[in-house]
């Protein structure tokens, strides 16, 4: 009888280990894609597969610029929002180790001594009324996981421990693009300001001279008060900026974990080149992207959660026992003869539930088809944001080149104005009219310079982190 036993026990186990895990196996849903970019010499589309492990690289580094890889660096060491994204990878993967539990039997110890004194009014199977009772167990719960439960259970958990991963990544890739874009902001503004305050220079030149020949009864007043205003106008917009540069002075020191009353940065006009992306880009930079990554590990979350709410509807096999030392008294407690056991299964069916189980399953392929649309979706941003960043850094260019033209015309006009003014040929109109043309040409040669800096930035974030040869992450995230 019990080589019988055992041999059941046996039978059963081999059955929960061998079992079939009921739902939807992963595969990644179709995903409509272009054959290649517009700008076609850049590369060709393919079909994503998640490398966010691909170690994204020190990218800010290609723009050659010492100041901006040392706040680089403070803000990977000191933002509060990447720390807070770590902290969730740590919860989410100690979830996953709770799911994996579920792997193993759970052995519980529970020594107890007892005196017990039962009525003598009452039939008592014990010789005495008062008898002691020490016992030391260890009891024994193992769920058969015969339909996958516990396994889908643990591919769920997994799957959303990747995608915390891959949502930190997506915070540090983010917060990276986000100190290169405020900083070069940052420096577009000062390249602007020294352009207004040599302007302001000049201007105060052009007054004094208006003041003397105002004097000498060679210019008239309203020459000298258009000088007075175009002076006054200048350093109102050099003022003007400063409370654009202090604000963006300030989101950097958050950026960088730093109090905003703590952290200044010195001006420097931007003086920077784009870096060139290399022809024949590859298609494959796309999939380093984390939030794409993220989005499909959430995915293969959600069809596993398929496969939990299958398994509710079948029998939860459970093989449980207990053993242990038990006597009546203490000194013979640890006697072979004190010993005492017990093996058996237990199985509970679902009979009536009140259609619990089939709403689950309902809310788990809901759940599925909108992780599937979000996804689907992401990669379509992922589509539109790079091409957003190579068709901008080509056109921005060309219009570098035509507002370099146009900074060049209008040094020589304002150049030929004021000669033409000294000579008595024009009104001190014309002077001021192009010595404004060649202050805008300026300072909109510099946004366009900051613009395909910025643009830059958003194209190696929309390729997920720069396009320079990468290796495997041997570090853990």
């Amino acid at each position: 009888m019990k080589t019988s036993f055992k041999w059941i026990a046996i039978g059963v186990l081999a059955i929960g280990l061998g079992g079939c895990a009921v739902g939807p196996n992963y595969q990644r849903p179709a995903v409509a894609t272009p054959a290649t970019y517009k700008e076609a010499e850049l590369g060709t589309w393919k079909e994503s597969t998640p490398q966010d492990q691909i170690a994204k690289g020190n990218w800010w580094q290609v723009f050659g610029d010492a100041q901006l890889n040392e706040l680089e660096q403070q803000a990977t060491a000191n933002n509060q929002e990447l720390k807070a994204a770590v902290a969730r990878v740590t919860q989410a993967r100690a979830t996953a180790r709770v799911a994996k539990a579920e792997f193993f039997p759970d052995l519980q110890a529970e020594p107890g001594a007892e005196r017990t004194r039962t009525s003598p009014n009452i039939a008592n199977p014990f010789p005495k009324n008062t008898f002691n009772d020490f016992r030391v167990p260890v009891d024994f719960s193992y769920e058969l996981d015969i339909w996958g439960r516990v396994r889908r259970s643990f591919e769920a958990a997994n799957n959303e421990a990747k995608a915390s991963v891959a949502s930190y990544e997506t915070v540090l890739l983010t917060l990276k693009a986000e100190v290169a874009q405020n900083y070069f902001t940052l420096r577009v503004i000062d390249a602007e300001r020294a352009i207004l305050l040599n302007t302001i220079e000049l201007r105060k030149q052009a007054l004094q001279l208006e003041q003397a020949r105002y004097k000498g009864g060679s210019a008239s007043e309203l020459d000298l008060s258009r000088a007075e205003t175009e002076l006054a106008t200048t350093e109102s917009e050099y003022i003007g900026l400063g409370k654009n540069r202090a604000e963006l002075e300030h989101a950097l020191a958050v950026l960088l974990g730093k109090s905003a009353s703590e952290f200044s940065l010195a001006e420097k006009p931007l003086d920077l080149i784009p870096p060139v992306i290399p022809p024949g880009l590859p298609s494959e930079l796309l999939e380093r992207r984390p939030d794409v990554a993220e989005s499909e590990r959430l995915l293969a979350s959600q069809n596993a959660r398929i496969g939990i709410a299958k398994a509710a509807f079948f029998p939860v096999v459970r093989l449980t026992g207990a053993a242990g030392l038990e006597t009546g008294d203490i000194t013979s407690l640890f006697n072979w003869q004190s010993r005492a056991w017990s093996l058996g299964p237990s199985i509970s069916l679902p009979i009536f539930e009140g259609g619990r189980n089939v709403a689950n399953l309902k809310r788990s392929k809901a759940a599925y088809e909108e992780a599937v649309a979000q996804y689907r979706g992401r990669v379509l941003v992922a589509f539109q944001e790079v091409e957003n960043g190579l068709s901008g850094l080509r056109i921005l260019a060309e219009q570098d080149a035509a507002q370099a033209r146009s900074v060049s015309a209008a040094g020589r006009t304002a150049e030929i104005s004021n000669k033409r003014y000294l000579a008595g040929l024009v009104s001190y109109l014309e002077v001021v009219d192009s010595d404004r043309t060649k202050l805008e040409t300026q300072r909109q040669a510099a946004r366009i310079l900051g613009q395909r800096l910025v643009t830059s930035v958003q194209l190696v974030k929309a390729l997920g982190g720069g396009w320079a040869d990468s290796s495997l992450s041997a570090s853990a995230k």
